[in-house]
């Protein structure tokens, strides 16, 4: 949960600075880098909590995360031209040591090893 907070943290106020200092050098790179932010801030929060309300966010969250990861990575490699900037997601995390792309298989592992017996079950609760 500690590097989700620290990616929510980083990932956000880089956007902001971007967004406000330079959004016309490269507006999708940085509103990319900005949703990145919200999607680690919403993934740490739900991992945080407890309930199912919070475990569904997590999952939700972090199945996004993995989308945008693999998404924005495979067209940042293909079309480098539309990414003059890097975003937090582009070449599939390389700028931050490929951790946005380990990241959410971590966070999927987690999600399942911490699963109730309920959850397996199907069971309400």
């Amino acid at each position: 949960m500690a590097v989700y907070a620290v990616f929510a943290l980083s990932a956000s106020a880089r956007a902001a600075v971007q967004l406000v200092a330079r959004f016309g050098e490269a507006p999708l790179a940085y509103l990319l880098s900005a949703l990145a932010g919200v999607v680690y801030l919403l993934a740490t929060v739900g991992l945080a909590g407890s309930g199912p309300v919070a475990r569904r966010l997590a999952w939700i969250s972090v199945l996004i995360e993995l989308t945008g990861v693999l998404v924005v990575g495979a067209v940042s490699v293909a079309l480098p031209e539309d990414f003059p900037r890097a975003t937090v997601w582009s070449g599939f995390g390389a700028g931050y040591g490929w951790v946005p792309l380990a990241l959410p298989v971590f966070g999927i592992l987690w999600l399942w090893h911490t699963r109730r017996r309920d959850e397996v079950s199907g069971k309400r609760v």
